[in-house]
């Protein structure tokens, strides 16, 4: 490795693990780009620079000499796992770096924890950037999408480079400057969280189809490649068909089957029905889909249960073709709702940290390079593009036109479901909100009038203005009352 003390590098990457190392290697693929790398680990820097001659790396060993390396404003990324780790480096940065010096965290942050980072760091007169970065490791190589969060005079610098390395769609860079502080970190995490609806409401689809056809997964891989061909065309519908094709080569079964039926959590879906309950915004179909990985994780229970009965007639579909075009339908409704839900929660969170979040632009840089790309992302562009303060996406023409046409096929699905005792919580959800938000008038008024009885909450009146409260220990005579909702 060969340490410079000579300012040539124009960005620097911190931390080189496989997302930073192919992020480097993204960075240093674009004209006009000279990358300087640090890990804390030489080793890492060492293979980096080993197998990737042709990047021109700037290496350091010392993070000074890295500092020194890059040109002024200078600009790091730093790609350390999420925590404590992130704020050593942040802290070694900042009494490095000067005042209009830019530290962008890629890193997959809690947004509270951006808020207090930016915060801290601007007292400095140093830039604080948390960007979300969405791809995985072949977007973080070949094209992600970001979001980055931050101050407007950060992005004049950062907005190029992060355009010459995102994924293009539509001849656009998946690229934007979301907002200020935590705004990056913020829309990162709820698309994570609509990326667990996603991926459920597609498992629920697979199971339904597999144990009411009887179909392979192979046949069913067939089934799912020809939904991408249509309104369902997305990067997960994609890989979902790849991966029920792989069979497996220790016992020649599909490796579906071999692959223990017990989903991970990186900690974002929590993040996202966390904050939602905050914000008060229903996020129904996240919600079931981290629940439902977290029911999968409890094996102990599930044994304790597999001897619970169920329903005591068998399951029989007798039309493949059609069960298989409701569950497509069914899929693509509770698809829909699960990015009405996202957005609602971006909106809110929006108005909550006082950040100006263009929904449209958000939809529009989520359409390649990021996990949740799908093709109808391009119309939530156009219904933001048409009335910007839309205040129900669901409510646009063209996806209450997409609900009017799947809704019998989405009951029926959910139906079968329980009839037949197979899970599908978010598709179940997914429907319930959909009912409820439709509903003329909903059972919340027996809960506010329970919760005037027991802790005189007061409730509103149909008839008239004002609050009330009834006297339900006394002569149960109504009275007004300030509101305590």
């Amino acid at each position: 490795m060969t340490e410079t003390t000579t300012a040539k590098a124009n960005i620097g990457v911190v931390g080189l693990a496989v997302m930073g190392s192919n992020l480097a290697r993204n960075l240093a693929s674009r004209d006009g780009n000279t990358v300087a790398v640090y890990n804390r680990s030489v080793e890492k820097t060492n293979t980096l620079l080993s197998e990737h001659p042709e990047a021109g790396f700037i290496a350091s060993e010392k993070i000074e000499d890295f500092v020194a390396s890059l040109q002024k404003p200078r600009t790091a990324i730093i790609m350390v796992q999420a925590g404590k780790g992130t704020d050593a480096v942040i802290d070694q940065l900042t009494q490095l770096f000067e005042p209009g010096d830019i530290i962008v965290d890629g890193g997959n942050a809690l947004f509270t924890d951006t808020i207090r980072r930016e915060k801290a760091v601007r007292e400095t007169g140093i830039n604080f950037v948390g960007a979300g970065i969405s791809g995985g490791e072949e977007g973080a190589l070949k094209g992600p999408s970001i979001m980055p969060g931050g101050s407007a005079e950060a992005y004049e610098t950062l907005g190029p480079i992060l355009s010459s390395i995102a994924a293009v769609a539509e001849g656009e860079p998946c690229v934007t400057h979301v907002g200020t502080d935590g705004a990056g970190h913020f829309v990162k995490m709820i698309h994570n969280g609509i990326e667990y609806a996603d991926m459920q409401l597609i498992a629920e689809a697979y199971d339904l189809i597999r144990r009411g056809t009887g179909k392979s997964p192979a046949e069913i891989a067939d089934v799912f490649a020809e939904w991408n061909r249509g309104e369902l065309e997305s990067y997960l519908i994609e890989i979902t068909a790849e991966v029920l094709r792989q069979v497996d080569a220790k016992t020649g079964k599909p490796l579906v089957d071999v692959i223990v039926d017990q989903a991970g959590s990186k900690g974002t879906g929590v993040w996202t029905v966390q904050t939602a309950l905050n914000l008060g915004v229903p996020v129904s179909g996240i919600a079931e889909a981290v629940f439902a990985r977290g029911l999968s994780s409890h094996p102990e229970q599930r044994e304790a249960a597999s001897d619970l009965p169920g329903p005591s007639d068998a399951w029989r579909v007798e039309d493949h073709d059609a069960f298989i075009e409701d569950v497509r339908l069914a899929l693509y409704a509770s698809k829909i709702v699960a990015y009405s839900q996202g957005f609602d929660a971006i909106a809110a969170g929006a108005d909550e940290h006082g950040w100006n979040i263009d929904l449209g632009a958000v939809s529009k840089i989520w359409r390649g390079g990021c996990i949740i790309r799908a093709q109808f992302l391009n119309r939530i562009a156009d219904s933001y593009s048409d009335v910007p303060d839309l205040k129900l996406l669901l409510a646009a023409p063209y996806f209450a036109e997409a609900m009017a046409g799947a809704q019998d096929a989405w009951r029926r699905v959910v139906v079968a479901s329980a009839q037949s005792g197979i899970p599908a919580p978010a598709f179940s959800s997914s429907l319930s909100y959909y009912d409820g938000l439709r509903a003329d008038r909903l059972p919340a008024a027996l809960v506010q009038g329970q919760r005037d009885f027991f802790g005189a909450h007061t409730y509103k009146r149909v008839d008239g203005e004002g609050t009330f409260h009834t006297l339900w220990s006394g002569d149960r005579s109504e009275i007004q009352a300030t509101d305590s909702h």
